[in-house]
């Protein structure tokens, strides 16, 4: 498939299955090396005509949970598209008392109680090996531009969100929440945040060279409080339609200027070029295949000539 000359690739978490104020051209469901993404992917034009892709992180009808959403194929096909920045939404739960229900935060450390069971490299089970640095999992330039529009953007709308920066969230395998012991454990880790969804497409948008970010939105404060009933489902279902009402308010505010910014490439600079200092040296039984699967996402580094 040709790239559709898209920039920005927004992925939408659980209450954000669309977004306001574009105009939608047509779906594309794209089959990649690694199978379907989680939803047909749309693309919209912004005002001033430039195309953004959407995609819901668990199906349109929210039907896949976070261990089995396959998030290869998701950042593949917005790889495929032409994408270099995506923007990732995420409902969260809070292990801070000032990150209230409501509020907004943008991490920029992870730390990983996921369990393996969820494919984690666009290398796995090929013959070629890479190690990508994660030592800064989210894109800071990125990040450190979101920031601020995402705060103005948050004033603008009112409502009362707040804007948390430089949080630590940490990704756990679900689909249960956790253990009251559990969420005071990550607490003491320094996790502020907490949710089952940023690993492994913070991993897998680091080996695609794609600039990644996460704007979350907190819904419950996880089990951590004291004398505070442990969170529910429905508990988090009440704060998640007024969070996904401001998260689109934020996307229709910032995403023109995001396509800006990413067109003048300053912005996108910290990964292009990045895996050319984490692929190991081509061994001797480098199959074909794999050279050709990995130019799905990486063609300047795997060619058929490889």
């Amino acid at each position: 498939m040709e790239s559709e000359n898209v920039l920005v690739g927004v992925i939408g978490g659980s209450g954000l299955y669309h977004l306001d104020n574009l105009t939608f051209i047509k779906t594309v469901n794209i089959e990649t090396p690694w199978g379907y993404p989680s939803s047909p992917i749309s693309i919209c034009s912004l005002p001033s005509g430039a195309r953004v892709a959407f995609l819901a992180r668990h199906g349109k009808h929210h039907n896949l949970s976070p261990s089995a959403v396959p998030a290869r194929a998701n950042i593949a096909a917005l790889k495929r598209l032409g994408v270099r920045a995506v923007l990732a939404f995420s409902a969260v739960g809070s292990l801070r008392e000032e990150i209230a229900p409501g509020h907004f935060a943008i991490p920029t450390q992870i730390i990983d109680r996921t369990k393996g069971v969820r494919p984690a490299s666009f290398f796995e089970g090929t013959t070629i090996v890479a190690h990508a640095a994660f030592g800064d999992p989210f894109s800071l330039k990125l990040v450190k531009w979101l920031e601020t529009e995402v705060e103005k953007s948050l004033k603008e709308h009112g409502g009362g969100a707040v804007l948390h920066k430089d949080k630590c969230i940490i990704c756990m395998e679900g689909p249960q929440f956790s253990t009251r012991a559990e969420s005071i454990m990550y607490r003491s880790w320094g996790a502020d945040l907490i949710n089952m969804s940023v690993l492994p497409e913070a991993k897998l948008a680091r080996e695609a060279e794609l600039a990644y970010a996460l704007i979350a939105t907190a819904t419950d404060y996880d089990s951590w409080r004291p004398h505070s009933e442990t969170v529910t489902a429905s508990q988090v279902l009440q704060t998640l339609q007024a969070n996904a009402n401001h998260s689109r308010h934020v996307a229709a505010s910032i995403l023109e200027d995001l396509h800006l910014a990413a067109v003048q490439g300053d912005l996108l600079s910290e990964e292009e070029g990045s895996m050319s200092f984490s692929i190991m040296p081509k061994s001797a039984n480098q199959k074909d295949e794999d050279v050709k699967k990995l130019a799905y996402i990486l063609p300047q580094y795997f060619t058929a000539a490889n």
